[in-house]
C-alpha cells in the first residue's frame, strides 16, 4: 500500500498540498459501503499526511453520484463484506460518519446528478463547485422512503431550514444554477472547468496557514459529525418502519419501471 492508499472503487493522488480523491466507478458512481469505506479510509490517510492541506472530492463519469440502493441495477449496498456489523447501525453511515470527522476542507467538484446518498456526499464537503448541468436530487419521498446519509442535519445547516425542507419534501431536482441560488454551490462555472475551478478553490485555501484554516474549519463545523452521526440513527429508525409499507414497495417498483408512482398512505 502506498501512503496514500490502495482503493478499489476511487483514485486518489495529490500535487502540491492538494488531494484529489475520484469515484471511479463510472458512468453513475452508484454509493455503497465499498464505496464509502475507500473514501473514508483514503480521508483518514489524508488527514494524517502533513503534505495535504486541502482534498478535492470529484468523479469520473457522467454522474457526480446518482444514489445507492434498490433503484439501481448496479447496487452493492446489501453485498457488505465481513465487517464488524454494530445492531440498529447501519454500516454504509458508520463509513459516512467517518468521512464528517475529517479534519482537512474539502471542495466538491460536481459535474452531474447528486441524488439521494450522493447529495449527501457532496455535503461532506464544505464547498462545492458545480455546473448548469449538475442536478441535486433529495428524491426520497418520491420512493416513499425518509432521507438518509444525514441529509437531516447538514442540509438544513447548509441552505436554511425552510429551503432543506422544500428540497426534502418535493424530491425536485434543482439544476445548478438553482442549486446556486439556493446556498446550495458556492461556485458556478461550465461543465468542463468544473475540477479545475475546484482545484483552484482548494490551492487558494492551501496557500492559507495550514493550522490557522484547519483550527478555522474547526470553529465553524462544530460538533458536525456527532450530529451526523445523531442524525444517521434517527434516518435509519425512520427508513426500518418504512420499508416495512407499501407504499415503500410502490415507489421502488415505479423507479424501476419509470413510471409515476400510486401512493396510498399505507
Amino acid at each position: 500500500m502506498s501512503e496514500l492508499g490502495t482503493y478499489e472503487n476511487i483514485l486518489v493522488s495529490l500535487q502540491g498540498h492538494v488531494a484529489l480523491v475520484e469515484l471511479n466507478r463510472p458512468p453513475h458512481n452508484y454509493l455503497d459501503f465499498n464505496l464509502v469505506r475507500d473514501l473514508a479510509d483514503a480521508f483518514e490517510l489524508l488527514d494524517a499526511n502533513d503534505q495535504c492541506r486541502s482534498i478535492v472530492l470529484a468523479a469520473r463519469g457522467k454522474s457526480f453520484c446518482a444514489g445507492g440502493g434498490f433503484a439501481n441495477p448496479d447496487n452493492k449496498t446489501q453485498d457488505i463484506p465481513q465487517v464488524v456489523k454494530t445492531p440498529g447501525k447501519n454500516p454504509v453511515y458508520v463509513e459516512a460518519v467517518r468521512l464528517f470527522r475529517c479534519g482537512k476542507p474539502v471542495v466538491a467538484a460536481v459535474q452531474g446528478a447528486a441524488v439521494g446518498a450522493g447529495l449527501g456526499l457532496t455535503l461532506v464537503a464544505d464547498f462545492r463547485v458545480a455546473c448548469m448541468e449538475a442536478r441535486f436530487v433529495a428524491n426520497f419521498t418520491k420512493l416513499g422512503f425518509h432521507p438518509g446519509f444525514g441529509l437531516t442535519h447538514t442540509l438544513p445547516r447548509a441552505i436554511g431550514h425552510t429551503n432543506a425542507e422544500l428540497m426534502l419534501m418535493t424530491s425536485r431536482r434543482w439544476k445548478g444554477d438553482e442549486a446556486k441560488a439556493l446556498g446550495l454551490v458556492s461556485v458556478l462555472v461550465p461543465q468542463d472547468e468544473v475540477l479545475s475551478s475546484a482545484r483552484e478553490l482548494a490551492s487558494e485555501i492551501a496557500e492559507c496557514s495550514p493550522l490557522g484554516t484547519w483550527e478555522t474549519r474547526k470553529s465553524m463545523r462544530g460538533e458536525l459529525a456527532d450530529c451526523v452521526l445523531a442524525a444517521t440513527d434517527h434516518e435509519l429508525a425512520a427508513q426500518t418502519q418504512l420499508r416495512q409499507t407499501e407504499d415503500y414497495r410502490e415507489g421502488v417498483e415505479a423507479v424501476k419501471a419509470r413510471r409515476v408512482p400510486q401512493f396510498t398512505g399505507k
